[in-house]
């Protein structure tokens, strides 16, 4: 697809990683901050609405302390509270001088996880970007325990670093772009570090299991990596929504970009449209239960799109009540997709391996004749 095409687009995510914040000192890259905000600002005086996902508060505090590491939950999350504040106030005084109102937004797993609060929040957004606002989102790392904490089981949490939180705000908005700003390149046809005659990537159409195979793990005092920067192109672009990863340290990269110089590596929208409901189910909730299903139940879900019937189960994992979102895997514990429950637990260790006509006779009532509806179900 033509760049100039490709860059078609009016509502934009951008997500600026913690490496591109900071120096080869580990310093306040003060110059490149700047040089983002005031590229922001022109991308909004020409009508455009810009929000933005930033990392970089623990990294800004640990600094700040004079510390060399943030071992321990209760440390980083001091150094997200001084680092917090500092980050905050560079972006606001930043966006003053152009005219532009800066709104922050701190946001937990369960924000997105609780529908109700995720409903409110895109409402929020919404709002300030009819107010030609710029929206400053990070994560909340001064009271939230998972994200800094990867030991802790069984829960799966809708998002664990920035990358991950960047496709779900573009998911929640219906963001045309999600723009990637990172210390790296773009992806490569393997990796760059290792191999010398590695090829950057200008294009790809669809982020297939062989794409996501291309992924590699976080940089020093980075939490995503390309993996996680895959797993957001995923999602975004099965909802339509265009993704673009390039290097942040490039001067002036957005306004380069912007000019259609062909940075970086551009994924192009899937042909499926994923809907509301489905990105929801499928990727911003926290996840506990999981069922595990037999191979039958697991074509039918894949090439028929059908319900999960009670027959088709072989386990019930984790406790869970009634409309909340669960894991459907494999018997080989491979998740494949997530539903809305119609049953708790409790009532579906009774009646998975039968019928849906036994329901009632097992439980004494009925709510569905299956487990999970098709409609409820979003497959991975």
């Amino acid at each position: 697809m033509d760049r100039k095409e490709f860059l078609n687009v009016q509502r934009i995510v951008i997500k600026l990683g913690t490496n591109v914040l900071r120096n080869e000192n580990g310093d306040v890259a003060l110059s490149r901050i700047y040089s983002y905000i005031e590229s922001i600002a022109k991308l909004v005086k020409s009508g455009k609405e810009v929000v933005l996902v930033t990392s970089g508060a623990v990294g800004l505090g640990k600094k700040k302390l004079g510390l060399t590491n943030t071992d321990g939950i209760a440390l980083k999350q001091a150094c997200a509270s001084i680092g917090q504040g500092k980050l905050m106030s560079l972006y606001e005084d930043g966006f003053d001088s152009y005219g532009i109102i800066a709104g922050q937004i701190l946001l937990t797993e369960d924000d997105f996880s609780q529908r109700k609060k995720y409903l409110s929040l895109r409402t929020t957004l919404n709002r300030l970007l009819e107010m030609h606002a710029v929206p400053i989102v990070n994560q909340n790392d001064t009271v939230t325990v998972i994200e800094l904490d990867e030991t802790l089981e069984p829960v799966q949490m809708c998002f664990t670093d920035n990358d991950k939180l960047s496709a779900l705000i573009a998911s929640e908005l219906d963001a045309d772009l999600l723009l990637i700003l990172s210390d790296v390149d773009g992806l490569y046809d393997s990796n760059p570090k290792t191999n010398p005659n590695a090829k950057l990537l200008k294009e790809v159409k669809g982020v297939t299991k062989e794409i996501r195979a291309l992924g590699t793990d976080a940089s020093e005092g980075g939490r995503g990596g390309m993996k996680t920067k895959l797993e957001a192109a995923r999602l975004v672009t099965r909802f339509g929504g265009k993704v673009l990863i390039a290097n942040g340290k490039i001067p002036y990269v957005i306004d380069e970009i912007f000019d259609y110089k062909e940075y970086g590596t551009a994924f192009i929208p899937d042909d499926e449209y994923l809907s509301e409901k489905k990105r929801w189910i499928g990727y911003a909730t926290n996840i506990v239960g999981k069922l595990i299903v037999n191979n039958g139940a697991k074509n039918a879900i894949l090439t028929k799109e059908s319900s999960l019937l009670p027959i088709g189960v072989i386990s019930v994992i984790n406790d869970f009540k009634r409309g909340e979102v669960v894991s459907i895997r494999d018997e080989n514990d491979v998740e494949f997709a997530r539903g809305i429950a119609n049953y708790n637990s409790d009532d579906c260790k009774r009646i998975i391996g039968n019928h849906s006509k036994e329901i009632l006779k097992l439980l004494g009532f009925k709510n569905y004749d299956a487990l999970i509806t098709r409609d409820y179900i979003t497959i991975l």
